[in-house]
């Protein structure tokens, strides 16, 4: 499926070894602000560390003789992941191990967050930061996001929403339907239907809006493969919550090169060029779950979509690709136990993921059920008592069974891991055509999408300032009777109003221009000039919350609370 739209090669699309420090817009082939690339394809391995890449290139040169992966004859640097600090528990987290939200809103909108933060501010009131999809799309440019993750997790997520937290994905899911993104491929489609559907929603199914947008629906890879080719607009989901790993695939789940082809075809069918976001959501699973067999597959899964990327790149000739990763996973290291070898023959064993093994091993009840388990998956038949026993009872984290087979299976390869979560070790970048030249040597994950707002021309500072005149994502809290509050001296702050507080009176009154509010934390009255009306007020470890309509009043603004993504609507009256 390949009618790219094809364009002349062009110098610009030659890697410098210029540094990246000394680049300017006009060094990568741009001359008065002309836009140096009109397309961009940004890639993510997600987990994907500098062992994993290692280990992926090991396996294609012992199994299959190819010496280098597809990523290999672009490698220009390396990225560093850190997040900004924030409060957890109490306690002030360093940021220095970032999760997948908070880097990839920063390689998503240049902008650094907290952890958990979705394409939002590390504030009280949090205000929306646009990515560089957004940006695209306000120069009228075709979007595109791909993963073989929920469509709603963290990494797409952060290229077309903006939620405190993550874990939101039913607002992520509404917020794409009015994102203009042109293609949405992965899993998630739980996130998209009601709880009595058999998905996670409990206002509505979202898919008859998307129908209703233009959207053509897709599910699998036979209807995939069966589109005609003047699709504008395609929904595609691909498992009920993430794809399926690589090694458990049937023939109805397509590969992460295959929907990357798809994806560019209808996507560079766009005279103004087109914007995309490509993940390999599952190395990350897998890094989690210490599945090195199954890392390893998904890891090849994600350079063949490369592959097909820059293949488009290079006969195109005016696109830009560049890659990279969030963060490392699991804390992967080649070897162990002080032994100087790795069981590279076995890494070929494994018949399906440790997710679907560790489901039969929750099921076994005798050392014999362990033991035939093991046997059907990798071949192995000579499990000692302890390695059975140790299956058995777990490695004592919420992987339990599927854990301990894990743990064994990566003894048995010679590999090790540091856990089962982030570590803060930098990635690699690897990039090609003008973009190259911008992210060369060690970056930072906000130069990624800096330098594709450069090379592509957008404006990506424009585009959020645009969504904050829309947008307010303040902390807040329910009171016993369900109302949202807000807290004041951080809402007021940002409204430019004054707030001044009276602790020994309980009072705290409010100020703009001409006009105050006076409330009476006790009796939750607030006097409007000589005007009385009721309005909810408390005090909480601290922290004075009021309810909107104080607000209102005096900001002149006709703000409005959206329950399901949790912010503020901003409408200025007289606007």
């Amino acid at each position: 499926m390949k009618k790219w739209v094809k364009g002349l090669l062009v110098s610009g699309l030659a890697l410098s070894l210029i540094p990246a420090v000394n680049q300017t817009a006009d060094s990568v082939g741009a001359q008065e602000n002309t836009p140096a690339s009109k397309n961009l394809i940004v890639l993510i391995g997600d987990g994907m560390g500098p062992a994993q890449v290692t280990a992926g290139r090991m396996y294609q040169h012992y199994f299959h003789q190819k010496p280098y992966l597809a990523l290999d004859e672009i490698f220009v640097g390396n990225s560093t992941t850190f997040a900004d600090a924030s409060e957890s528990g109490g306690n002030t987290v360093s940021g220095l191990v970032t999760d997948s939200a908070s880097s990839g809103t920063a390689f998503a909108t240049g902008n650094k967050t907290y952890n958990g933060a979705i394409s939002v501010s590390n504030e009280e009131v949090a205000k929306p930061y646009a990515s560089i999809i957004e940006a695209a799309e306000e120069e009228g440019k075709a979007t595109g996001i791909v993963s073989t993750a929920r469509i709603t997790h963290a990494t797409p997520a952060v290229y077309a929403s903006h939620v405190r937290s993550r874990g939101n994905e039913n607002a992520i899911a509404a917020q794409y339907a009015d994102s203009g993104v042109d293609v949405l491929f992965g899993g998630g489609e739980r996130q998209f239907k009601t709880s009595e559907e058999g998905g996670k929603r409990s206002d509505k199914n979202l898919i008859p809006e998307f129908e209703s947008k233009g959207y053509e629906i897709v599910r699998g890879r036979s209807e995939l493969m069966a589109l005609e080719g003047s699709e504008e607009k395609v929904l595609g989901f691909f498992g009920h919550s993430h794809m399926d790993y690589t090694l458990d695939r049937d023939a109805d789940v397509p590969s992460l090169a295959e929907l990357t082809d798809t994806a560019i075809d209808i996507l560079s069918r766009d005279e103004d060029g087109f914007v995309m976001m490509i993940e390999a959501g599952r190395i990350d699973h897998a890094g989690h779950a210490n599945d090195f067999p199954g890392m390893v597959q998904e890891m090849l899964d994600f350079d063949a979509a490369v592959k097909v990327a820059l293949d488009f790149a290079k006969e195109d000739g005016e696109t830009s690709v560049v890659i990279t990763a969030d963060h490392e996973t699991g804390g992967l290291s080649l070897s162990r136990d002080n032994i100087y070898e790795l069981n590279i023959a076995m890494w070929d064993d494994a018949r399906q993921s440790s997710e679907v093994v560790g489901k039969a091993l929750n099921g076994a009840e005798t050392a014999a059920d362990i033991r035939k388990i093991v046997a059907d998956n990798m071949g192995i038949t000579d499990l000692s008592n302890v390695e059975v026993q140790f299956i058995m009872d777990g490695d004592g984290t919420s992987y339990g069974r599927e854990g301990g087979y894990n743990a064994v299976i990566s003894k048995r390869l010679l590999v090790g891991w540091s856990g089962h979560g982030h570590s803060g070790v930098d990635v690699g970048v690897w990039a090609y055509g003008p973009i190259a030249d911008l992210v060369r040597g060690q970056i930072d994950n906000t130069d990624i999408a800096k330098s594709g707002a450069e090379v592509l021309g957008l404006d990506l500072d424009a585009a959020t300032r645009k969504l904050q005149q829309k947008y307010m994502y303040p902390k807040f809290k329910m009171n016993r009777t369900n109302e949202v509050l807000y807290p004041a001296r951080a809402l007021a702050e940002a409204l430019d109003i004054e707030l001044g507080f009276d602790a020994e009176e309980k009072t705290v009154s409010l100020m703009k221009e001409d006009q105050m509010l006076r409330v009476e934390i006790e009796t939750l009255q607030v006097g409007a000039n000589e005007q009385r009306e009721a309005w909810t007020a408390e005090l909480d470890r601290g922290t004075l919350y009021l309810s909107i309509e104080a607000f209102n009043l005096l900001s002149g603004m006709e703000m409005k609370w959206d329950a399901l993504s949790e912010r503020l609507l901003i409408d200025a009256v007289g606007e």
